[in-house]
C-alpha cells in the first residue's frame, strides 16, 4: 500500500472518528445537562431556564424572594426597590416589580416600553421560577416568584438579565451550523491532507528519482533543499551522500590522472640517468675510455648518475611513507635558532665553493623553544635551501634566513635573491615531481620532490608552508611552527601519545 493511500485512508478515519466523537460528546452532554435527549433543538434556552442569573444576581433574588414571603409590603417600598435595583445594575440585571395588571417597579436598564406585555401570567404556585421570552430580536432570561401583598392583591418580582442575540441565532440556526462545521471539519482535513501529500510524497518522489540517477551513474544534479522538517533533512542528508560520491568519484579520476602522471614523472626521471649510465658504460665496452684519464672521469660520471638515480629513489620513497603517514614523528624541544645556526653552518662553505653566500638576515638574540623532530625538520631546511641554489642568476649569489615571532607561532623565511617563480607556477610549486622549468632537465632543478617532502614534513608538524615570488628579484619561501607551551600532547602515528614540559 502506498504512502499516498495509507494518508487518504488515515485522514479519512480521523474525520469520522472526529465526528463521531463530537456528537456523542454534544449528546451527552446535552442529556446530562437536559436529562432529555430530544431537546438537543433547545438546548440553548433550555440552559438558561436552568441557569438564567449569575452567582450575584442569583443572590440578590433570593432576598427579594424572601421579603416576598414574609415582608410582601416592603416591595411597594421605592427607595428599597430603587437599593435593589442599584445592586442589580452593577452585575448588568434590572428589577420589575407588578401588581395585579399594574407595573409597581421597571427598571431603566432594560430600556424595553413592552416588557410588562411579555412577562409570563401569574403562577402562586410558582411551578416555573426560571425562564426565557423574547421581544422581537432581543432575548432575555430571568428569575420570578409569585406572592400575594397582604390585601391580597397578587404579585410578582423578576429579576431580569438580557442575553446575547448571538446566542439565540445560534439556537435556531444549530442545524446549519452542524453542517457548516461537518464542511468545515472535510474541508480542513482535505488541505491538510493536500499538505502532508505535497510536503511527503512528492519529496520522496524526488528522492526516488535521485536514487536512480545514482543507480545509473548520473551524479551531476541536486535536490532543491526549502523545508526544514524531517523529510528535509532526509534530503540534504542523501543531498550531502550525492555530493560526497561526486567528489569521491572526482578524487578517484584525479588520482587515477595523478598515478599516470607520476609514473610518467618517475619513469622520465629514472630514464635519464640510466640511459647516461648505459651510455657510459658502452663507450668504456667499446674502448671508447682507452686512457686511464677518460676511464677515470667515465667511472666519476657513471658513480655521479648512480648517486643521483639512488637520491632519487631514496626521495621518492621518503615521499611514499609520508604521504601514507607511515613515519614515526619523535618531537622534542628545540631551540630553532640554534638549530637554523646548526644548517647554516653545514651548507656554508659547500654553497661558498658554488659562489653562493648563506647568512641570517635577522637573527634572534634570544632562544625560542619549539617542538619538532629534528632530523625531519632539518631534511625540510636543506631540502628548501638545496631548491633555491639551482636558481641563482645573479652575479652575487644570496641566500638568507629569518625568523619571525608571534606569541603562538615562529615563521621562518628562506629568501634567496634568484630568478624568481613565474607566478602561474606558484600554485604548483609543492607538487609532486613538479618542476617550474618544463624540459624536467636535472641540471637546471632537483628531483621535484623536495618540496613536496618540505610540506608533508612541515604539515605533520601542524605547521604550514607557502611561497612568495617575483620574478627577477627572488622567491621566498616562508614556513611556520608551533612555539613551546607548558606542556604540548603529541600524537605520534601508531596513537601513543608523549607528553612534554618545559
Amino acid at each position: 500500500m502506498s504512502i499516498r493511500v495509507k494518508l487518504l485512508l488515515s485522514y479519512t478515519a480521523m474525520l469520522i472518528i472526529s465526528l463521531s466523537v463530537f456528537f456523542v460528546i454534544a449528546s451527552l452532554f446535552t442529556t446530562a445537562a437536559t436529562g432529555d435527549i430530544h431537546s438537543i433543538r433547545d438546548f440553548y434556552k433550555v440552559h438558561y431556564q436552568l441557569n438564567p442569573l449569575t452567582e450575584q444576581e442569583e443572590s440578590i433574588f433570593l432576598e427579594l424572594k424572601y421579603l416576598a414571603k414574609n415582608e410582601p409590603d416592603q416591595l411597594q417600598n421605592e427607595k428599597l426597590l430603587l437599593d435593589y435595583d442599584f445592586k442589580l445594575k452593577t452585575v448588568r440585571a434590572g428589577l420589575f416589580v407588578r401588581r395585579e395588571s399594574n407595573q409597581v417597579f421597571a427598571s431603566r436598564t432594560f430600556n424595553q416600553p413592552a416588557l410588562d406585555q411579555n412577562l409570563p401570567p401569574y403562577d402562586l404556585d410558582n411551578n416555573q421560577i426560571r425562564n426565557t421570552f423574547n421581544i422581537g430580536e432581543r432575548f432575555y432570561a430571568y428569575a420570578k416568584f409569585d406572592f400575594r401583598f397582604s390585601d391580597g392583591a397578587k404579585g410578582g418580582v423578576f429579576v431580569i438579565r438580557e442575553r446575547s442575540p448571538f446566542g439565540e441565532v445560534i439556537r435556531k440556526l444549530l442545524p446549519i451550523l452542524i453542517i457548516i462545521l461537518f464542511g468545515v471539519v472535510v474541508v480542513a482535513n482535505l488541505l491538510l491532507y493536500r499538505w502532508i501529500t505535497r510536503s511527503v510524497v512528492k519529496p520522496l518522489d524526488l528522492l526516488r528519482t535521485s536514487a536512480d540517477h545514482i543507480k545509473e551513474g548520473n551524479l551531476q544534479f541536486s535536490l532543491d533543499l526549502h523545508s526544514k522538517d524531517e523529510i528535509g533533512q532526509l534530503n540534504e542528508a542523501f543531498e550531502n551522500m550525492r555530493k560526497r560520491l561526486l567528489e569521491s568519484v572526482q578524487l578517484r579520476l584525479q588520482d587515477e590522472e595523478n598515478r599516470k602522471e607520476l609514473i610518467s614523472n618517475i619513469s622520465h626521471d629514472l630514464r635519464t640517468p640510466i640511459t647516461n649510465i648505459k651510455g657510459y658504460i658502452e663507450g668504456i665496452r667499446d674502448g671508447v675510455a682507452d686512457t686511464p684519464q677518460k676511464m677515470d672521469k667515465y667511472v666519476n660520471i657513471i658513480y655521479s648518475k648512480a648517486a643521483d638515480l639512488d637520491k632519487l629513489v631514496d626521495e621518492l620513497f621518503l615521499y611514499s611513507r609520508l604521504d601514507l603517514k607511515q613515519i614515526r614523528f619523535n618531537f622534542e624541544h628545540v631551540d630553532i635558532v640554534g638549530f637554523l645556526d646548526d644548517c647554516i653552518d653545514e651548507l656554508y662553505y659547500e654553497l661558498e665553493e658554488k659562489g653562493i653566500l648563506l647568512e641570517w638576515g635577522d637573527r634572534p638574540s634570544e632562544s625560542i623553544e619549539i617542538l619538532a623532530d629534528v632530523e625531519k625538520l632539518k631534511r625540510t631546511v636543506l631540502n628548501i635551501i638545496s631548491n633555491a641554489q639551482h636558481f641563482m642568476d645573479k652575479e652575487q649569489k644570496m641566500i638568507r634566513v629569518f625568523v619571525d615571532v608571534s606569541p603562538i607561532w615562529i615563521t621562518v623565511e628562506i629568501r634567496d635573491n634568484g630568478k624568481g617563480i613565474p607566478p602561474e607556477a606558484l600554485p604548483h610549486v609543492f607538487e609532486r615531481f613538479y618542476r617550474a622549468e618544463e624540459s624536467r632537465n636535472s641540471s637546471t632543478g632537483g628531483s621535484g620532490l623536495g618540496l613536496a617532502i618540505a610540506n608533508q614534513i612541515i604539515e605533520e608538524h601542524g605547521g604550514s608552508i607557502w611561497v612568495s615570488s617575483e620574478l627577477g628579484i627572488g622567491t621566498s619561501l616562508f614556513f611556520t611552527l608551533k612555539r613551546m607551551t607548558n606542556q604540548e600532547v603529541i600524537q605520534t602515528h601508531d596513537g601513543t601519545n608523549s607528553y612534554h614540559r618545559r
